[in-house]
């Protein structure tokens, strides 16, 4: 890899920029003010469907954690959610147009097998009873390894789930004191064993860095140990640390968190060591073998992204279900009730539970195309792309290229008559690069979208 030079670093990394999840951003959406507008986005879906559904339940709390959930011990509320979820699963595909085939499923959270066998067995039943699996369905589910068991891997095998992620951050366990998650390498070790003789296509690793007393001698330590597993693809997120927003990350000791060097190296070694061991780094932040199909995906040009993470499912539209869940339909954004217990009272009386989404402008659903170009491809053919949207590149976006005119001497993008394209410093400072054509870092474009 081309390491990333100190002084970008300190220009760029320091500039808070979206993850890009969603064109616009999720900040940027809006309360929901017509009831009956989300049945209204459901009802003109055409294409297969990604359906995304969030178990928002944990035994423990990890203190970097940035998701949706809450601790549970008791479980009587978990009984109440799945209830309310068959519910949801009801209201939803009496709004779909009929026999709209599944071509991709996940279940995140949360700890999704803070679920046991039986209630794994409900859940996907009511699923798969209510929208057809494709026969090469894509099913996949994050795990926990300490709170995962072989019965349950056995009960998701059987139902066709054939794909885990399975979080480890980092195996130092004085890492793992200083953000209360104990996950010894043996445990991890014997879960992807498990899996592998289970007969799941993939089973894949997600690592943090910048997590407290994280250095470079420790993590290589970790990175060793990950290459023992052989997972088919890993990604690699760095730890925000955001305790105004988090209240939790305040029990995180910020004077251990690594300063900016510190990250860039944990990152640097990561990249080096994982490129070393035959993994690809794809777009922003995953890794995969360089025989794997996101390698052959972005080769060609068929490499997606939604709110699941890099894909090659054929185009699908995204659906989701539980709190705080987001359908993403036609660049048409569904955010669900943040709150278990509220998005269980909505089920309960009847209603779909989405609070606010975004209707996207023609201007939108332009960037969204480039934004998400960049993320995958790393290259941009600007007259294709041009001609695919109805545009004049040069002319549309003129002073988007003026400010890229920056980041092009400080050489993380190369232009050439016809392309624009990332170089390996840029694709570290992706999001850098994506945010110079986000209208709304400006503020809200002035032809901004209709009410929602």
């Amino acid at each position: 890899m081309t390491p990333l030079r100190a002084e970008l670093l300190e220009r760029y990394g320091t500039r808070p920029v979206p993850r890009y999840t969603s064109y616009p951003p999720a900040n940027h959406w809006r309360a929901l003010s017509e009831p009956s507008w989300p049945a209204q986005v459901l009802g003109a879906i055409r294409r297969p469907l990604s359906l995304y559904v969030h178990v928002p339940f944990c035994k423990s709390l990890c203190w970097y954690c940035g998701c949706n959930m809450l601790i549970d011990h008791r479980g009587e509320l978990v009984e109440r959610y799945l209830s309310a979820l068959e519910r949801e699963f009801e209201l939803v595909s009496q709004r779909l147009p009929a026999n709209r085939e599944v071509v991709q499923v996940h279940l995140g959270g949360g700890t999704p097998t803070h679920l046991g066998p039986a209630q794994l067995e409900r859940l996907i039943g009511a699923l798969r009873s209510r929208f057809p699996w494709a026969a090469d369905v894509e099913a996949s589910i994050e795990v926990h390894p300490p709170v995962t068991t072989v019965a349950q891997l056995e009960t998701l095998a059987r139902l066709g789930f054939n794909r885990l992620s399975m979080g480890v951050q980092d195996f130092d366990a004085q890492v793992q004191s200083r953000v209360n998650r104990h996950q010894p390498f043996a445990q991890t070790r014997d879960l992807v064993a498990s899996a592998r003789a289970l007969g799941f296509e993939r089973v894949n690793l997600d690592l943090m860095y910048g997590l407290p007393l994280q250095t470079v001698e420790r993590f290589a330590t970790t990175l060793e140990l990950v290459k023992q597993l052989d997972p088919d693809r890993l990604a690699l997120f760095g730890y925000a640390h955001m305790p105004t927003l988090k209240k939790h990350q305040r029990l995180i000791d910020a004077n251990e968190l690594p300063k900016a060097d510190g990250r860039l190296a944990l990152l640097e070694l990561a990249i080096t060591t994982l490129e070393q061991a035959g993994y690809t780094l794809i777009g922003l932040d995953h890794f995969s073998r360089s025989h794997d199909e996101l390698v052959k995906a972005r080769a060609n040009g068929t490499l997606r992204r939604n709110f699941m993470g890099y894909t090659t499912c054929r185009d699908s539209e995204v659906v989701a279900f539980g709190p705080s869940a987001i359908s993403e339909v036609e660049g048409t954004f569904l955010q669900n009730q943040h709150d278990v217990r509220a998005w269980c009272g909505a089920l309960e009386a009847g209603q779909l539970a989405v609070t606010r989404g975004w209707a996207p402008t023609a201007d939108d659903d332009v960037r969204r195309a480039l934004i998400m170009q960049l993320f995958c491809q790393l290259d941009v053919d600007t007259r294709a792309f041009g001609a695919a949207h109805g545009i004049d590149f040069e002319a549309y976006f003129a002073d988007e290229l003026t400010r890229l005119g920056e980041l092009e001497q400080d050489g993380l993008v190369r232009r050439r008559p016809g392309h624009l394209t990332l170089t390996a410093e840029g694709q570290l400072l992706l999001r850098n690069v994506a945010s110079v054509f986000d209208a709304y870092l400006k503020g809200p474009p002035k032809t901004h979208a209709p009410a929602v």
